[in-house]
C-alpha cells in the first residue's frame, strides 16, 4: 500500500514555502490507519521493546496504538507543566523560540528499552530532546519510528546514535 495516497499535502502551511503533511486524512480511514500501524510495528519487530514513548500530541496517536499492537507499556512525554506527578524536563529550540518537553520520573524503569514513536521527523529537535529524557531516566532508546521523515530536514542528523525507522519518505 502507497501510504502516501493518503496524506495530505498542503502548500504554505503554516508559513510560505511550508509544504505540510497532513496525516489526519490517513487517521481518518480506520482500515489504512490500522495498516500502517501494523507496519511501522514490522519495521521494529527485530527490537526487544519494553516501552514506547511519544511526544505530545501526534506522538500519542502513533504510539499508543503501536504500543497496543506491541504489548508493551505507552509513556506520554509532554510540553511543561501538563502532568501531575513529579518530572523532568528538559528545553530545546525550536525555529521561533524555545520550549520544554517532560516526562513522570517514574515512566520509565532503568534499563527499559524504549522505541520513541511520532508521527514526523523535521528537524529532530522534539526527538533528540525525547532521547535525552527517557535517557535521564536511565532508558536504553532501541530506535525511533514515525509515519513520515522528511529527509531535507536532515533529522536524522541529530539521532547518530539512534536507528531511525520511517514508514514514509519525503
Amino acid at each position: 500500500m502507497d501510504f502516501k495516497d493518503y496524506i495530505r499535502v498542503i502548500p504554505d502551511f503554516p508559513q510560505p514555502g511550508i509544504s505540510f503533511k497532513d496525516i489526519t486524512t490517513l487517521l481518518k480511514d480506520g482500515e489504512v490507519y490500522r495498516k500502517a500501524v501494523d507496519e511501522i510495528k514490522q519495521l521494529v519487530s527485530d527490537l526487544k521493546i519494553d516501552v514506547i514513548a511519544g511526544p505530545e500530541a501526534r506522538g500519542f496517536v502513533v504510539g499508543a496504538p503501536l504500543a497496543y499492537a506491541l504489548g508493551v507499556g505507552f509513556a506520554p512525554i509532554r510540553k511543561s507543566g501538563k502532568l501531575p506527578g513529579e518530572t523532568i524536563e528538559i528545553g530545546y529550540d525550536l525555529e521561533y523560540g524555545k520550549d520544554q518537553l517532560a516526562m513522570h520520573t517514574d515512566a520509565i524503569e532503568k534499563g527499559q528499552n524504549v522505541l520513541i514513536a511520532d508521527d514526523l521527523l523535521a528537524t529532530g529537535g522534539t526527538i533528540a530532546t525525547s532521547v535525552n529524557l527517557v535517557r535521564q531516566l536511565g532508558g536504553n532508546v532501541v530506535g525511533a519510528a514515525f509515519l513520515i521523515e522528511l529527509e531535507e530536514l536532515k533529522g536524522r542528523d541529530k539521532l547518530t546514535d539512534v536507528n531511525v525507522y520511517s514508514l514514509m519518505k519525503y
